[in-house]
């Protein structure tokens, strides 16, 4: 017999508690990313808002940091969201249609719980509380379209506030609700869809305020600096199609896209408008961009609903076999790549970056003579919040960077660093020209660590004038380049560096 031969409610419970006791081990002994490093940061310095993403992830970091500083806590809203979602789902469900079997909620949990990114994704990200706000937004929602009470669109409301304080893809859900409301035709929806607008004004009142006083840094990085490589593809379109594929697993994917959509439609038309309008919408960016896995991960709870409600119970335990089958896969290839040695790597093109992500300490100890003489930098923001992270110490940005997650030129002054030393530690190896036009001195050394050389520029005596001329005015035009219609209260750039220049096209 197989797995999802024995009752879906005994066989959830079993699950549960082997998920949850998998993902606590590899929250506990993956190390931090760069990405994570980053959104610790922000809750290092909490505010309101941060430069590329709402404020959310920050704040509930903030709150943990108070408590403690392990990997493991700071993961753990990440660790515990696959079995809040799916008993948030089974719950949901007995409301909603108590007269279908209780199995089919079991079997809807299950596959909340074992969707395929559920069982190995451990790592925070601005996504954690919009899954959480998303999920339970559209769940209310779809409550509110059943029972058509005021109540549950207050709920809906809320939770979207949440959602859009989370990641600005909050906007793709609510546009999903004008479409059901367009569908369903009840002039009480309508007032419903007010409600829920409403509910989120104080939010994007709040993010326009922060924004106008700093930059609008989250307008600039959105919908302006990180679109450089976008352009008619026909690659990327395929390879949404593949993600979105895994991210649902195949069988799902197959009774969403290669029916129609019929399995959902047939199921409720208020969750085939949260899932084929958020991925549908997706499908059309994928023309032009690349769509991060990620991104689709707070709408594929929905996808899973209908197909428990609607599907013949023989085809659902088959269904949920899949998933548990295709999930021990996954876990047998992490513990399998886990007692793998590091160099087993050595051959890949990102060896240098797997080693500097498992091996940060390693090459912290070899910093240690120059700590009492030199404020630590890197060369872009991942590898400067994954060495600040693990050494408990800032690391700035030294350089120009990229135009993701510039927020290290909020919290670093350069004028401070006049006549300082800087040390700069690299995985590329430098030209020390580059480095000596803001220097009195500049020395560069390299040090070793599992076969990989990292790079260390030390630059004596820092030149801010120099710096300032030709660095921080080359970014000042690439990333900070305002339009005119933007209307701006401070900007911490052009003020801090510029005085008396705006940050204007």
């Amino acid at each position: 017999m197989t797995p999802a031969g024995m009752h879906p409610g005994r066989l959830f419970q079993i699950l549960l508690w082997l998920t949850l006791a998998f993902r606590f081990w590899l929250a506990a002994t993956m190390p931090i990313t760069g990405d994570e490093a980053y959104f610790i940061e922000w809750g290092r310095h909490p505010d309101w808002g941060f430069y590329d993403h709402p404020p959310m992830i920050g704040w509930w970091l903030a709150v943990l940091l108070v408590v403690a500083d392990a990997e493991w806590w700071l993961r753990l809203p990440v660790v515990l969201q696959p079995a809040l979602l799916a008993l948030a789902v089974a719950s949901t469900m007995a409301r909603l249609w108590p007269e279908i079997e209780e199995d089919r909620r079991w079997w809807a949990a299950l596959m909340v719980l074992l969707a395929p990114v559920n069982v190995w994704n451990v790592f925070v990200t601005t996504d954690t509380p919009l899954i959480y706000f998303s999920v339970l937004s559209g769940l209310a929602w779809v409550r509110a379209a059943e029972d058509d009470e005021a109540r549950w669109y207050w709920v809906a409301g809320l939770l979207l506030a949440g959602a859009v304080l989370s990641k600005y893809f909050a906007a793709l859900l609510g546009f999903a609700y004008l479409v059901d409301v367009l569908m369903r035709r009840r002039p009480r929806a309508w007032a419903g869809l007010a409600v829920v607008y409403a509910c989120t004004l104080p939010a994007l009142l709040l993010m326009a305020w922060w924004n106008a006083g700093h930059c609008w840094p989250n307008y600039m990085f959105n919908f302006v600096n990180r679109h450089g490589d976008a352009g008619f593809s026909w690659k990327t379109p395929l390879l949404y199609v593949v993600t979105l594929a895994y991210v649902l697993s195949p069988p799902v994917f197959f009774l969403l896209v290669a029916r129609g959509g019929g399995a959902m439609t047939a199921g409720c038309r208020t969750l085939a408008a949260l899932t084929l309008v958020p991925f549908g919408l997706f499908a059309a960016l994928s023309l032009v961009k690349l769509i991060g896995l990620h991104w689709l991960l707070a709408f594929v709870p929905f996808a899973y609903l209908p197909l428990a409600r609607r599907l013949p119970l023989p085809g659902l335990r088959k269904l949920v076999n899949f998933f548990v089958g295709f999930a021990v896969l996954h876990v047998a290839a992490i513990l399998v790549i886990s007692r793998l040695p590091l160099e087993t790597w050595q051959p890949a093109r990102q060896y240098d970056g797997i080693v500097l992500t498992f091996e940060t300490q390693a090459l912290l100890d070899q910093l240690k003579p120059y700590e009492a003489d030199y404020v630590f930098a890197s060369d872009g923001y991942s590898n400067a919040v994954t060495f600040g992270y693990n050494a408990r110490r800032r690391f700035l940005v030294f350089g120009e960077a990229s135009s993701h997650a510039r927020h290290d030129d909020i919290l670093t002054d350069f004028r401070a660093l006049a006549e300082r030393n800087v040390l700069v530690l690299r995985k590329s190896e430098p030209d020390a020209a580059d480095y000596r036009r803001f220097f009195r001195e500049v020395e560069v050394r390299n040090v070793s660590v599992r076969g990989v050389r990292f790079w260390l520029v030390l630059g004596r005596g820092f030149d801010y004038p120099a710096y300032r001329d030709a660095v921080l005015a080359k970014v000042k035009d690439k990333y900070y380049a305002l339009p005119a219609w933007l209307p701006q209260t401070g900007c911490y750039f052009c003020e801090r560096y510029f005085p008396g220049v705006p940050c204007r096209r």
